[in-house]
């Protein structure tokens, strides 16, 4: 059996290459549609391990309060009914975090201080692209970052005012390369930040570079970035997640008398619960991968029309030499399985040269993006199964066609 399949590989082989061109076409129209598939099903691969890698850090027991209801505009493009609410001032978000006691609740409290600032260290300087935090000693743990050197914030920190500072990870890449930057002293704005502690890489979400940040103790942070309209974040985390139902709606009640809503006005403010935007989030990927499978079927047809074509006229080309093979005792299975096996050769080609553009389609966006690259085994699948299917079917009827011809008339054919 090893023999006879060694042996047909060896005349598909010279089939292939006595039809070169005809061949390279074949494996590119192959190649092009499995590249589709492989390349969408695994940058859907890379957005949903970046989406849950991010999400699954803050836990489903969080959830947070801000302007708008962000998690409400995922996918939605006609926002002309979208109102303006009003900012989350210090004071409100102040009074929401001294009148919610939910059980087991840590609220912290935090605002963007500063984007595309520069900070520096002895007499180097970052790029102007820093963004500046004020935060409290709660915020690390609401959202889900954790330090890889030195320590959070801590009371004393926050309520003495103490010029400490934590870093992303990108600064142990830049101006702290090669140095320890526990215990150095950073300078923002002309003020100088012990830093105390360095965190965990995040990397790149929605263009967000969150290893770029630096955060500062929140009443700092006032003092030192005072423009108007600060908009400040709130973002609560629950002990046990059972009860994140009930802690949001206590939440929203707290957050209607700071902002002296009566019973009839809508919230002017947003509620994002972390589950629920993931699940949004999830939604959007699974369409692509829908998208990515319809793109697949049309793959199959397309090529198999394709395939079968060439290998019919390659049947008919051939059909004195088949007529030779049978007179000199060539089995029906043996004809098949020769005609077969160049099929799969060829889409094998095909197969593996779009499996290998789609994959590396993929994994370059995940650089560009600074995304990490998990194994795209469902697109892989995809890639075997497309293979599989378009041998089947665009080398069955051609194999099947060659093995029944009549070996008096195909030697008689010119």
């Amino acid at each position: 059996m090893f023999n006879l399949f060694a042996e047909n590989t060896k005349i598909a082989l010279s089939a292939i290459k006595g039809q070169l061109l005809r061949t390279i076409l074949t494996v590119c129209i192959i190649a092009l549609g499995v590249w589709a598939l492989v390349g969408i099903l695994a940058c859907v691969a890379v957005l949903q391990n970046t989406l849950t890698g991010n999400f699954a850090v803050m836990g489903t027991n969080t959830f947070s309060i801000s302007r708008y209801d962000f998690s409400g505009q995922v996918g939605r493009q006609n926002r002309r009914d979208a109102r303006v609410n009003p900012v989350i001032t210090y004071t409100q978000a102040r009074g929401f975090k001294e009148r919610y006691n939910f059980p087991g609740a840590t609220t912290s409290l935090s605002f963007t201080a500063a984007s595309n600032a520069e900070v520096s260290y002895t007499d180097k300087k970052s790029d102007p692209e820093i963004t500046i935090i004020g935060a409290d000693e709660n915020y690390l743990p609401t959202s889900g970052l954790e330090t890889t050197s030195g320590r959070n914030f801590n009371t004393f920190d926050i309520s003495n005012n103490n010029y400490v500072c934590i870093i992303g990870s990108d600064f142990e890449k830049g101006i702290f390369k090669d140095v320890n930057p526990i215990g150095k002293t950073l300078s923002v704005r002309g003020a100088r930040f012990k830093v105390i502690g360095v965190l965990k890489a995040k990397g790149s979400t929605f263009g967000n570079r969150q290893d770029l940040n630096v955060m500062i103790p929140l009443q700092v942070a006032r003092s030192m970035f005072s423009a108007p309209e600060i908009d400040y974040s709130i973002k609560v985390t629950i002990a046990n997640r059972d009860l994140l139902e009930s802690a949001v709606n206590e939440g929203i009640f707290a957050m209607r008398l700071v902002r002296k809503l009566n019973p009839v006005e809508k919230e002017n403010f947003g509620i994002e619960r972390s589950d629920e935007l993931l699940q949004q989030l999830l939604s959007m990927t699974s369409a692509l991968s829908i998208a990515a499978w319809v793109i697949g079927i049309i793959t199959v047809f397309g090529s198999s029309v394709a395939l079968m074509n060439i290998m019919l006229v390659s049947v008919t080309e051939r059909t004195r030499e088949i007529g030779v093979r049978k007179s000199l005792g060539a089995k029906k299975n043996t004809i098949a399985m020769q005609f077969f096996t160049e099929t799969l050769i060829v889409c094998f080609l095909g197969g593996m040269l779009g499996t290998l553009l789609g994959l590396g389609m993929a994994y370059g966006a995940s650089v560009f993006m600074n995304l990490s690259f998990p194994v795209p085994w469902m697109a892989i699948t995809a890639s075997l199964g497309t293979i599989v299917i378009v041998t089947v079917v665009s080398g069955l009827y051609p194999a099947i066609k060659a093995a029944a011809l009549d070996p008096v008339e195909a030697l008689r054919y010119e």
